[in-house]
């Protein structure tokens, strides 16, 4: 099961182009995304409400979409406003249209009622397309894993050391660092400082190119938000000078933008980019970065998708609670509550009529 109520973020606005029906699976639910003449994005079920076809091999038409099997038109909202050769249509002829936002190159896309969607819960990521900061290109995996998994992974830094040695980790000390972590209302934020320690493999060259060739100071400080969106404040400056206490004058700041989104109860997506506050002109230094930030990714996947297996081939294996584990467990606990409140809702919603999902969001109001 998924949270309904919530922001996933279903892609790049670049992926779905002006002419064309775009179509991706988000929670178990087949989703065509398409523009209307303006330019303005929408959302349906990409299933057609006459004989169950999809509509993404369908064509656009002006402000709305044809089914291509009998003719059916849906407008934006889903309504059918036309059936070949029938005037009468009938009020069930209609499919499901979803709350669809564009925000700072991400499609933002709410499971849940419409009527529910609150634009200011989307998380701010303006840094993506902010010309005071240079961005590596748009990426995304797919994961043949539950999304949780991921969420996991991205919940405890001290895999770094053991996954990543020579990309995004280096030093095993950086395991023996425990990170500060805080509730938020809509998830938690994450603190982690390494001090006066050689720098991560990934940007050791692009350092001493800026003169830092001794040991500097990193910080992996993030929110991590409802459903799984990672927002970090990260970076490297010279040891001892004062980045802690807010002095990063002579260091590199990075703000890493990571999604995780279910596509299905074993499948999922992980979209990302790495804001960054220098070199803000180099094509040359975010091919750089992405290509190692990518080789990184990879390390992840291949780790996570081995447990996945394992853990599939013994599905009465109970993993071992540690210390290490504080902030996902925090975390699966906020999105198992979330689902809770929201099915309890459901069914209220049904015993009288309604059908409202989330008349309330705990991880809202907390």
């Amino acid at each position: 099961m998924f949270m309904k109520n919530c922001w996933y973020v279903a892609g790049w606005s670049h992926e779905v182009e002006a002419d064309a029906l775009f179509a991706r699976t988000i929670c178990n639910k087949r989703i065509v995304f398409w523009r209307d003449e303006a330019g303005r994005l929408h959302a349906l079920d990409d299933r057609c409400c006459h004989r169950g076809a999809p509509l993404s091999i369908g064509r656009k038409e002006g402000n709305a979409v044809r089914c291509m099997y009998h003719g059916f038109l849906f407008d934006t909202s889903g309504t059918c406003i036309e059936i070949p050769g029938y005037a009468q249509i009938p009020p069930k002829a209609r499919v499901r249209s979803y709350a669809v936002v564009e925000r700072s190159r991400w499609i933002w896309l709410w499971m849940g009622d419409p009527a529910q969607a609150d634009e200011s819960l989307i998380p701010d990521t303006h840094w993506l397309d902010d010309p005071d900061w240079a961005c590596t290109q748009p990426g995304r995996l797919h994961y043949d894993v539950n999304y949780q998994l991921v969420n996991d992974n991205l919940l405890d830094f001290s895999h770094l050391s053991y996954v990543h040695p020579k990309t995004l980790g280096g030093s095993e000390e950086y395991a023996q660092l425990r990170s500060k972590i805080e509730r938020l209302p809509r998830g938690l934020r994450i603190t982690r400082w390494f001090l006066d320690k050689p720098p991560a493999p990934f940007v050791a060259k692009l350092l001493q190119a800026k003169g830092m060739t001794g040991n500097v100071d990193r910080w992996n400080n993030y929110d991590f938000l409802l459903p799984g969106v990672l927002i970090m404040d990260s970076g490297f400056a010279p040891a001892g000078s004062g980045a802690q206490e807010g002095n990063r004058k002579d260091g590199i700041e990075f703000r890493h933008c990571q999604v995780v989104t279910p596509e299905t109860e074993n499948t999922c997506h992980y979209f990302f980019a790495q804001p960054r506050n220098f070199d803000k002109d180099s094509l040359d230094v975010s091919q750089a970065l992405y290509t190692s930030i990518l080789a990184a990714f990879e390390e992840d996947r291949g780790i996570i998708t081995a447990q996945a297996e394992n853990i599939a081939a013994e599905p009465s294996f109970e993993p071992v609670a540690c210390g290490l584990d504080a902030a996902l467990g925090q975390f699966r606990a906020m999105i198992a509550r979330q689902i809770a409140l929201e099915s309890e809702e459901e069914a209220a919603g049904a015993m009288d009529g309604s059908g409202n999902v989330g008349r309330r969001n705990e991880a809202q109001t907390a």
